[in-house]
């Protein structure tokens, strides 16, 4: 579990492939890593992944054929900046909101402009992500946790202030960038329980007064 709080950056030391798989190495002199070991989860651009190996200020980890598929990690390459977060502890503090470091999908940057000190950017989503994006609701983008400023069809836009600027990935954003995409727990969360709500009512097939009543049957 972690916040969208970004700790640190990294860079992309390599990232190779081993059969149908990557081996993603990381190295990063912000993050510290003194309490990080083999088997522990570290987010990279917001996707949960398990250290497999750690060297001085380095990690490496591997990168599963889905995860591939489901985030920019395919087009990452060696010398590229990362947003990094260690899994959160029991006594953290939520400055961020929830987030399971499993990637929902892949958003596309259409407009950085820049609104006073900060930055306002906007992403297009596909149609199966949009609808659980709402207007100052939280979303998290590579691994940082934004508040949604305007929703409008498949565009939302948040707004970046200079310090996440400063500590994040954010300042390397060009149009037409690809970002992984979390979108917020609590939506999907909810979607799951009207649909099996929604399921038990149409499977509801007891027969009573006013199953007859609505069926033409005459009653009395």
């Amino acid at each position: 579990m972690f916040t969208g709080i970004i700790e640190a950056t990294g860079t992309v030391s390599s990232l190779r492939q081993v059969g149908l798989e990557s081996w993603l190495t990381i190295s990063s002199h912000k993050l510290d890593l003194g309490d990080v070991k083999a088997g522990d989860s570290v987010a990279v651009n917001g996707c949960c992944l398990t250290v497999a190996k750690l060297k001085d200020n380095c990690f490496s980890t591997y990168v599963s054929q889905e995860t591939q598929r489901s985030t920019t990690f395919g087009s990452l390459s060696s010398g590229a900046r990362v947003n990094l977060e260690k899994a959160m502890l029991a006594t953290s503090r939520f400055s961020g909101h929830i987030v399971s470091g499993h990637i929902d999908g892949v958003g596309t940057i259409l407009s950085i402009k820049t609104e006073g000190k900060s930055l306002r950017v906007e992403f297009e989503l596909p149609d199966d992500l949009v609808r659980y994006v709402a207007a100052k609701g939280s979303i998290c983008i590579d691994g940082t946790s934004f508040t949604v400023n305007t929703v409008s069809g498949n565009v939302f836009s948040i707004n970046v202030i200079p310090h996440t600027l400063k500590e994040t990935v954010v300042g390397d954003y060009k149009d037409g960038q690809q970002v992984n995409v979390e979108v917020d727990l609590v939506a999907r969360y909810l979607e799951s329980l009207i649909q099996k709500e929604n399921s038990a009512k149409s499977d509801n097939t007891s027969i009573d007064i006013q199953f007859l009543k609505a069926h033409g049957f005459q009653l009395g």
